[in-house]
């Protein structure tokens, strides 16, 4: 459909997601337009600027902006974003775009609408940033006085002149590369992932991970859509593919998909494999799109008879933007065990039949030049085809209509105690009779039909108004993260109901004992130095304001929040003795089969009033510490597909995640939901398949925006040893 940018103006068609009186999900096209923190809404075109707008919203700090991914919507393959008002989430608006790179670009736009208040609207977002909230204004909007140039953050548009190059191309860590190329073949770069201690990457595993770089003359989004494509296209570059499809369709970022492999590329006298995957992507903030997948089990796909089931330890394509978005630098990864029994099968032989996988890159690129000025991005993705019916009302989330209808009139009753110029949200900008009336699209009917399934996946068809004990049971299932599907490395809980708050973790200096905790080193992570303002570079940290004393490691059947004010704990021990400590907690909640409590105890043994930024973090409120507040990760051991799902970059916490304030006497503690993202949600559970191998390191520290606040300074540190879920203590 197209969007334009233009004098700070935003402007462009996208579908408004609603539930009808039935329960089941529809869509209508309408034409929204942001200017300044005023968004609204029009049937049509508008004729021009000051034609009044059907619906209207004016954006400030309470209106949060969710990425939902890709869903399918009546032949329509839309990524869906949410508008939805922090202190009533009855109050929202979902809207989905025909593309990624527009739902990108207005996800970005109404973010930045909301944070006009702040100095440096362009800080550090992570591609899954979730901030920005609206509340609804009926007076007429304002011009812009001061236009902010929008163009600047499209993803096609990245030179060092147009967009903050600490936001496109440096990391915030220091770490070597794990890659060691081994050849060039096809145009192709090839390289192994090397252990730590063979620096010269002579040796090789079992089943090693190996990668292909090459540039192909294509967009990142046109290359992204092929490669999620399950469709006929696939067959005219994926040599090894015969046939896909969707298994089981878990949110918009992640999905289980099954692909059977022709065998004809095999060696001789090998069976054909077929594979079944959790596959995950997201795009970064410069355009960059990740595609991560690895095996796992489902009850619903049984190995087929005929075929060896192999076994991906890590996979995936980073597609990055190059040449002002005229082409892309692609990288295909794969690790996989072939499950192969036959004597002649040896490692080389594995080895080799990997390096054919990665070599897809190559067709790929041949592909994308021939089809170069072709309308080659004129086709429809296909994974939705071949989904088995009875898993097709997961695209949809329908409501039973007797409880919305109640959930309504409390409302209702509610906003009449306003006063009128605050009886407005959100769901204004829904109207009811939109229900009958939509927008015609204008290639409704084409030659693309044929690409379209009509199973009642993508049609919506034969969808049931769920039972008061389904509508239970599918709130219980979100609650707790309960999947059809299993990760092959998925371990269990074991039962410990003796602990004491802020030391239910063990401390290991020496960096060797399982499941512990010890400070990394601050020089591993980059953070503003003094004229950062002036030269937009990064200096090595030098040291931390608080230091570490504990952490807790919990899981339990609920969230788990002010650790902190628990009495018996490590904070309260303090506060009882009276003395001038002040304690930061970090509590990161994981959702999992269970929820998990990560909590991280840091102590400031100074008085507070001697640092002014901390101080007004600690008093200020809740859209100022969200604009504050932020996390370096960094993975320094593990698998590469973990390495690459939790990258090396700061991001604001609160603008990713919703967090939970609490200020006691002497401690603020932070309760971060990671379940609040999909994207992020999709992030965890691939790291918690991986957990009991991974050396986790992370930085917190609260951004400096001024002058006067430069240079930046860690609040601390932490590097967590291979954690382990079965060992993390129960709570009662």
């Amino acid at each position: 459909m197209g969007v334009s940018q233009t004098d700070g103006r935003m402007e462009g068609w996208l579908y408004t997601i609603r539930h009808n009186r039935f329960g089941l999900q529809f869509s209508r096209k309408r034409y929204f337009v942001l200017l300044e923190n005023n968004l609204t809404s029009f049937k049509s075109v508008p004729s021009d600027h000051n034609e009044e707008p059907e619906r209207r919203a004016s954006l400030d700090c309470c209106i949060r902006v969710t990425d939902n991914g890709r869903e399918s919507f009546h032949r329509k393959i839309l990524f869906i974003f949410t508008l939805y008002n922090t202190s009533n989430h009855l109050d929202q608006l979902k809207l989905g775009a025909s593309s990624p790179e527009e739902a990108a670009k207005w996800i970005r736009s109404l973010q930045d609408a909301s944070q006009k208040g702040f100095q440096f609207p362009d800080c550090e977002f992570v591609s899954h940033a979730e901030k920005g909230l609206v509340k609804l204004d009926v007076s007429k909007r304002n011009r812009r006085k001061n236009s902010v140039d929008w163009t600047n953050y499209s993803s096609t548009n990245y030179s060092s002149t147009s967009l903050n190059v600490e936001t496109v191309v440096a990391h915030d860590v220091i770490a070597p590369s794990p890659w060691k190329i081994f050849g060039c073949q096809n145009g192709l770069r090839l390289f192994k992932e090397a252990k730590d201690w063979d620096s010269r990457g002579r040796h090789w595993d079992d089943h090693p991970a190996i990668m292909a770089v090459g540039v192909i003359d294509g967009t990142s989004e046109d290359i992204f859509n092929t490669l999620m494509s399950l469709g006929p296209l696939r067959s005219e570059w994926d040599f090894c593919f015969y046939k896909g499809s969707v298994v089981e369709h878990l949110d918009g970022h992640t999905d289980i998909i099954n692909l059977q492999l022709y065998s004809d590329w095999l060696p001789w006298g090998m069976n054909r494999r077929d594979l079944l995957l959790r596959r995950y992507w997201r795009r970064e903030e410069d355009g960059t799109y990740v595609i991560l997948c690895h095996s796992v089990y489902h009850k619903n796909c049984p190995p087929k008879k005929g075929y060896v089931r192999a076994c991906v330890k890590s996979g995936g394509y980073v597609v990055t933007p190059a040449n002002n978005g005229k082409q892309s630098l692609v990288k295909h990864m794969v690790a996989i065990d072939w499950r192969s029994w036959n004597l002649y099968m040896r490692p080389s032989s594995a080895r080799s039949i990997t390096i054919r996988v990665v070599e897809r890159v190559a067709a790929l690129r041949e592909m994308f030049k021939a089809k170069q000025g072709n309308g080659f991005t004129d086709f429809v993705s296909g994974e939705f085809l071949d989904t088995k019916p009875c898993l097709s009302k997961i695209n949809t989330r329908p409501l039973k209509t007797e409880a919305k209808e109640v959930d309504l009139e409390t409302v209702k009753a509610e906003e009449m105690d306003k006063p009128t110029s605050a009886r407005n949200s959100l769901m204004d900008l829904n109207d009811a009779s939109d229900e009958f009336f939509d927008v015609p699209e204008p290639n409704e009917s084409t030659e693309f039909d044929s690409f379209i399934d009509t199973s009642p996946y993508s049609q919506g068809h034969q969808l049931k108004i769920p039972t008061p004990a389904g509508i239970v049971k599918k709130l219980q299932d979100l609650a707790i993260n309960k999947k059809g599907y299993m990760d092959l490395q998925e371990v269990g809980l074991e039962e410990n109901n003796t602990f004491f708050y802020g030391a239910t973790l063990q401390k290991d200096p020496s960096l060797t004992l399982p499941c512990s905790w010890s400070t990394a080193d601050p020089s591993t992570f980059l953070i503003r130095g003094n004229n950062y303002l002036k030269d937009q570079q990064k200096v090595k940290a030098k040291g931390t304001l608080m230091q570490m004393v504990g952490a807790d490691w919990i899981s339990s059947d609920k969230r788990e929040d002010d650790l902190g004010g628990r009495v018996g704990g490590l904070v309260q021990e303090f506060a009882a003795k009276g003395g001038p400590e002040f304690f930061f907690i970090v509590n990161i909640q994981v959702p999992g089969s269970a929820m998990y409590s990560l909590a991280l105890y840091y102590m400031l043994k100074t008085p507070l009033e001697e640092h002014p930024l901390l101080e007004s973090f600690v008093n200020g409120d809740d859209a100022y510490r969200n604009s504050r507040f932020k996390l370096i990760p960094h993975i320094s051991k593990g698998s590469w597909i973990v390495k690459q799902s939790v990258g090396k970059k700061a991001c604001l916490v609160g603008q990713a995640l919703e967090v939970r304030y609490t200020r006691g006497k002497n401690y603020l503690e932070l309760d971060i939901d990671v379940g609040s993202s999909t994207v992020a949600r999709g992030v965890t559970n691939l790291v918690l398949g991986y957990l009991n191998n991974l050396v986790i390191e992370m930085a917190f520290l609260i951004q400096a925006n001024t002058a006067e606040e430069l240079p930046e300074l860690l609040l601390g540190t932490c590097r967590l040893n291979y954690l382990d879920v079965s060992k993390s203590v129960k709570e009662r």
